[in-house]
């Protein structure tokens, strides 16, 4: 398997073959779960509790139940920002730095099956992408429809998700070692540059012009939905190896977690995008 762009998943080791998958014939299981942190899968009669390997449905229902309460969250933390904007800021620096933090435990700390940290996350999200959605939509962006905008924004974001869902199952697109560098190599690069404008704007006005609703703004949102986009195959990917690994039915919560540390940053992108298009 490739290294995949997102440290969710970084921690699964590299094992050749397979593309399209989700669950087919099983290879390397041993060593995946080893790896994984879970240990080599005992024969059979030595548990006295049977495991469950993951599937494909485990995927789903956990990644349904982190959305279910990222958007929970996300309501309640919208409307309590509509009634007092002072909650705005605290919401979205706090959600957004806990969130953070809580995706470093989950990664470097081995426990991205930890449903507890998993729906933590999804909560705080939650009320981050509430205060920002808020944001964009009734303040920075002057007589917009908040409701469209922010409908727009989520019909593109799981646009994008399933489009690139069937791009992965049909094998159009293959992922590849060298794909793999190309898309790690770009998120490399449009993080220097997220650092470089935000210090850059403590001294010039708008910093390099890279959220300012400009022309460059425009193209490097664009270039950050493709990247997002294209970081779903190497997501599908890495989900696609725990379940031919035979991994157990919780690692399906450290899918959840990977697919909508994705899915965050592409609303959040195409929201931004959105705002360009609307601000006046």
């Amino acid at each position: 398997m490739r290294t995949t762009s997102n440290p969710v998943f970084r921690n699964l080791p590299k094992q050749e073959g397979g593309y399209a998958t989700f669950g087919s014939a099983q290879a390397g299981a041993a060593q995946v779960a080893q790896e994984y942190g879970y240990g080599q899968r005992p024969a059979p009669e030595q548990y006295q509790t049977p495991q469950r390997s993951m599937t494909i449905d485990d995927v789903v229902t956990k990644t349904a139940i982190t959305l279910g309460v990222l958007t929970v969250a996300a309501v309640i933390s919208y409307f309590l920002v509509d009634s007092n904007e002072a909650l705005a800021a605290p919401f979205v620096i706090g959600g957004g730095l806990i969130g953070f933090v809580l995706v470093m435990i989950a990664s470097f700390g081995r426990k991205m099956d930890n449903p507890a940290i998993v729906l933590a996350y999804a909560a705080c999200e939650g009320v981050f992408l509430g205060a920002f959605s808020f944001l964009f939509t009734n303040r920075i962006i002057q007589g917009a429809e908040a409701s469209v905008l922010i409908g727009q924004a989520v019909l593109g974001t799981f646009g994008v998700f399933f489009g690139m869902l069937v791009v992965y199952k049909t094998g159009a697109i293959r992922v590849t070692p060298r794909l793999t560098r190309m898309i790690i190599g770009g998120l490399i690069g449009v993080v220097v540059l997220m650092i470089g404008n935000l210090i850059a704007s403590f001294f010039t006005d708008g910093g390099f012009g890279l959220r300012d609703g400009g022309t460059v703004a425009i193209i490097f949102s664009l270039v950050c939905i493709a990247l997002a986009a294209f970081s779903f195959l190497l997501d599908f990917d890495a989900a696609d190896e725990l379940i031919r690994a035979q991994a157990p039915e919780k690692a399906a919560w450290g899918v959840a977690l990977g697919l909508t540390v994705t899915l965050v940053w592409l609303y959040v992108e195409i929201l931004r995008l959105l705002s360009y298009f609307n601000n006046d």
